[in-house]
């Protein structure tokens, strides 16, 4: 399954941009992949995995703006349409390995 992290945070100032930055960081720190720019994925070998991973995100969260957390199958990940300018592309495939938590 596939934990997607999409945030909405504000940058008007130099605090909020290093809450950014600092989430943005917890996101790449456990193991998350950019999609779009402030939507990223990360796949999860279990519900309960994907649940470790959520609450640690939710520990990172700012106190501004909004982050919505969204775990999707792998099926119901590979059905997603992406779209380089016009031309389609595959969704991202999991990994490859197994991963030890």
């Amino acid at each position: 399954m596939w934990l997607v992290a999409m945030f909405d945070l504000p940058v008007e100032d130099a605090k909020a941009r290093r809450d950014y930055a600092r989430f943005r960081k917890k996101l790449l720190a456990e193991g998350f992949s950019m999609l779009q720019l402030s939507v990223y994925a990360r796949w999860c070998p279990s519900e309960e995995a994907s649940q470790a991973y959520r609450a640690r995100l939710r520990r990172a969260i700012p106190p501004e703006g909004e982050v919505r957390l969204l775990t999707v199958t792998e099926r119901q990940f590979g059905k997603m349409e992406v779209y380089l300018g016009k031309t389609r592309r595959r969704p991202e495939k999991k990994p490859e390995q197994l991963l030890l938590l």
